[in-house]
């Protein structure tokens, strides 16, 4: 091959490697750009409720922290769910304040309680999750990131 056509192929494999390189970010974002990419399932989902309180509802702080909702970090790196948040249908919502390690969970109970790393309270006097009811979560920016449904008459947890 002579110099000059070593000159050109170096420089035609240079150029398509900047090319690359500034397309990767756009690709990497996670997010579907219309190329027809589609955006990684998010690591943080909802898991099991327990929105029927175990026996008589009778309005006790335990009865109360008896209804709950899972948050799970199915991802290997810790998330930072600061000003995440977690709704029904009626908007009652709870905001976040903590880093859930990956493959963990925490469970966001009713009541009012002390919050550990798996147990968060809502601090709340009144039950939030009715036999027919939406859960809803999403990221600092209002975003959905899931939502489960349950009671309604469609089968299956709603997205």
């Amino acid at each position: 091959m002579s110099r000059s056509a070593r000159r050109i192929t170096a420089a035609v494999l240079a150029s398509g490697a900047l090319v690359a390189a500034a397309a990767l970010p756009a690709v990497a974002d996670g997010r579907d750009h219309g190329r027809g990419h589609h955006a990684p399932r998010p690591t943080v989902v909802l898991g099991k409720i327990q929105y029927d309180s175990p026996g008589r509802d009778n309005g006790s702080n335990r009865s109360l922290n008896g209804e709950w909702v899972t948050v799970t970090n199915t991802g290997r790196h810790t998330v930072n769910l600061r000003g995440w948040t977690l709704s029904d249908e009626s908007h009652r919502t709870y905001k976040f304040d903590l880093r859930l390690p990956g493959r963990s969970s925490v469970r966001v109970h009713t009541g009012v309680g002390r919050d550990t790393r798996h147990d968060v309270y809502q601090d709340r006097r009144s039950y939030v999750w009715d036999n027919r009811d939406t859960a809803t979560l999403r990221d600092a920016h209002g975003h959905k990131v899931d939502s489960k449904s349950w009671g309604h008459r469609h089968h299956g947890p709603r997205r």
